[in-house]
């Protein structure tokens, strides 16, 4: 602990700057990485419910389900499934559900540029301090008493590998978040992208067929009727 406490002591000014980069940094990685692990897992589960209804042509239970989810899914099959009700060509739903992705995406990529941009940052911080170091080395070389030239030597050397070091521990972890989170982001767009075909090869399956889910009412009319003409074949029986 004592060495870490040195080290950044030894490297002056600039190293608090650095400090403060890469926790704002590793901040945004991980309430990057949190938000799309969340939305991927709500993605998922959304998917697995909507499905088998889409499968059973059950359109209008689909659409009240997305309409009511919070997660990328239901925001892609709402723009899509609106469109279905109303128009069903197969076009107009892939323009919806496209429009539905160019508005999804960046709410992904959302706050993931700022993690590169800390990285690059931190490391031009330590560059910067670095470079200060030897200018003062160079001034104590150059100006100072020859009994103080040693300890100014060495202080100013000292701070311009401090900071450079610093700079590069901030700054690699960062860029290593920053591709993960890309990653992730990446995985979770290729995700929706395949449900959206999926969900366009549904609709049109189902269309080609002519296949149109019973609505609930119905099934309740049918009832009542199968109830009315058990009734009156009851009455005739006792008459």
């Amino acid at each position: 602990m004592n060495v870490i406490i040195k080290f950044f002591q030894d490297g002056g000014f600039w190293m608090y700057p650095i400090l403060i980069v890469g926790i704002l940094g590793g901040a945004f990685a991980v309430e990057r990485f949190i938000k799309l692990k969340l939305l991927e897992r709500a993605n998922r589960r959304t998917w697995n419910d909507i499905h088998p209804l889409l499968v059973k042509g059950d359109f209008d239970k689909a659409r009240q389900m997305v309409e009511a989810s919070n997660s990328a899914v239901g925001q892609l099959l709402t723009m899509g499934l609106e469109v279905q009700g109303t128009v069903r060509r197969r076009d107009d739903i892939e323009i919806a559900m496209e429009e539905a992705m160019m508005e999804i995406t960046p709410q992904l990529e959302a706050r993931t540029v700022y993690i590169s941009m800390f990285a690059n940052v931190a490391t031009l911080l330590g560059l910067l301090g670095t470079i200060i170091g030897l200018i003062s080395a160079f001034e104590a070389v150059a100006n100072a008493n020859p009994a103080e030239k040693s300890a100014l030597l060495s202080s100013s050397i000292a701070m311009a590998m401090n900071t450079t070091a610093f700079g590069l521990i901030a700054a690699i972890p960062l860029l290593v978040c920053f591709n993960m989170v890309n990653s992730k982001t990446a995985a979770i767009v290729g995700s929706l992208e395949m449900i959206s075909v999926k969900t366009l090869k549904l609709i049109s399956t189902l269309s080609r067929r002519g296949f149109q889910a019973p609505p609930a009412s119905n099934e309740a009319d049918q009832e009542e009727e199968k109830n009315e003409e058990e009734g009156d074949t009851s009455a005739e029986a006792s008459s």
